[in-house]
């Protein structure tokens, strides 16, 4: 594995967030105060469900989606309901900042940061199969963004 790619991905993520933050608004739809409420519902929202994903990996939280060595599958609090509870809110908060930017290229930005960050998990997911032995029974109970969506189909002859 290349050691810059994890770093490509990160920063990817960030610069396709701040891209929704900074492109310039559009009248897709009317911004009014409804929608403003719902883009700050959804902002912070988003924010503190992606903080709390951070704080519940605790010594295991890393920048990449690089399992950190000697640390523990972390599989309680919000770990328990989905796998990618980060990436999850990241997505909230893009989602907040489409309502607001009432745009077709916030639409298309936020749709390129569901893409990665799927690709992302599905990577991460591979490292922390290989790593965690009780990770594919954890991923086969467990959704990836939802709650109850995107649980992994356990092959024959896995517990």
């Amino acid at each position: 594995m290349k050691r810059s790619l994890p770093w490509v991905l990160v920063v990817a993520q960030f610069a396709l967030l701040a891209s929704l933050a900074f492109v310039p608004q559009s009248s897709l739809w009317p911004v009014g105060t409804p929608a403003l409420i719902a883009a700050i519902v959804l902002v912070v929202g988003g924010g503190v469900i992606a903080l709390l994903g951070a704080r519940g990996l605790g010594p295991a939280l890393t920048a990449t989606p690089v399992p950190k060595e000697r640390s523990a599958l972390v599989t309680t609090g919000l770990y328990s309901r989905v796998r990618h509870p980060i990436y999850t809110g990241l997505l909230i908060v893009g989602l907040g900042l489409v309502v607001l930017g009432s745009s077709v290229v916030h639409i298309v930005l936020w749709l390129a940061l569901l893409v990665l960050l799927a690709v992302k998990a599905r990577w991460e997911e591979r490292m922390l199969a290989a790593t965690y032995p009780d990770y594919d029974a954890y991923a086969a109970t467990t959704g990836r963004f939802i709650p109850g969506v995107g649980r992994v189909r356990q092959r024959p002859g896995q517990s």
